[in-house]
């Protein structure tokens, strides 16, 4: 099947290639920087702000992965969900089969953030031109150059004790990036995927303190713990942007999401892409892999481009 990702240079889309690639698939990878792109896939230019563009990309394809957001942006509901309305019109029109999207874990009983509020938002204004879109709903993400990952990463090896506000209680459910790929993947011509959302997670529900403190006992690090339950998600957000390289506005989207439990509520999932998750500490030794062969790769690289 001939498919597009979008955001296929990024922490999802990057792997997602190479996956959909070995299933036999034939990808487009939609980039704004075709010229430098260097991942699987074919490049094609494309902006999910530019209509035209977006025909342009989809022109002869039969499925798209929609894997782009604009969560470092304060308007990023706008941005969001012009972007989505967008791309439903340019998908319908090139007859799209089937969109996948990869949105956001939490129940709509509850109030949901600003954050989780647009992604279900993206969700109904994809399928709105009548194309059917299979939706997979995670909470936060294990691998390396993940933004909820870094967070957390970051944390633990930036500070030798942690505050902790009351979001910090909040159950969640992480799941490693391998599979979510893995989820994805098997959607994309699974009959019973069509037109359905399904919740995707881990085998584990933590408080997101459990997550903090078990990284760092992976590390053989202490994390010493100090309750400050009256700080607010925006002055959280500032502080996050002090310990941490996650922006603030990025930071406190994430932050107020946290507010939200994030658990899975319907594993039928399990039954359309049958397979074990992998366990969060498994989950975490994989991404600090990851990290580490990615550092020793830049040391490398510019060791090697140093003259002799």
């Amino acid at each position: 099947m001939r498919v597009l990702v979008t955001g296929a240079s990024g922490f999802v889309g990057s792997r997602l290639g190479p996956a959909l690639e070995e299933a036999g698939h034939e990808v487009r990878a939609m980039t704004r920087h075709p010229d430098t792109y260097a991942g699987a896939g074919t490049p094609v230019q494309g902006d999910v702000g530019d209509e035209a563009s977006l025909r342009a990309a989809l022109a002869g394809c039969e499925a798209a992965y929609y894997l782009v957001h604009s969560l470092d942006s304060p308007d990023f509901q706008e941005k969001d969900a012009a972007a989505a309305r967008s791309f439903a019109r340019a998908a319908a029109d090139a007859g799209l089969r089937r969109i996948v999207y990869l949105g956001g874990l939490g129940s709509d009983d509850d109030d949901l953030s600003a954050h989780l509020r647009s992604r279900r938002q993206v969700e109904r204004l994809l399928g709105e031109t009548g194309v059917p879109v299979t939706t997979l709903r995670a909470g936060i993400v294990i691998g390396h150059g993940g933004v909820s990952w870094e967070m957390t990463r970051q944390l633990v090896a930036h500070l030798p004790a942690m505050i902790t506000p009351r979001w910090v209680h909040t159950r969640t459910q992480p799941i490693a990036i391998a599979d979510v790929v893995r989820y994805l993947v098997g959607v994309l011509e699974a009959p019973d995927a069509e037109g359905r959302a399904f919740d995707v997670g881990g085998c584990e529900v933590l408080e997101y303190l459990e997550m903090l403190t078990r990284v760092a006992e992976i590390q053989g690090r202490r994390l010493l713990i100090v309750p400050v339950p009256l700080l607010s998600p925006k002055l959280s957000s500032y502080w996050l942007s002090l310990v941490t390289d996650v922006d603030v506005q990025t930071g406190r989207s994430l932050i107020d999401s946290m507010t939200n439990e994030v658990v899975v509520k319907d594993d039928s999932i399990r039954r359309v892409v049958p397979f074990e998750p992998m366990s969060y500490d498994d989950a975490v030794l994989t991404a600090l892999g990851e990290r580490a062969r990615a550092r020793r790769d830049a040391r490398a690289t510019k060791a090697a481009g140093q003259p002799g």
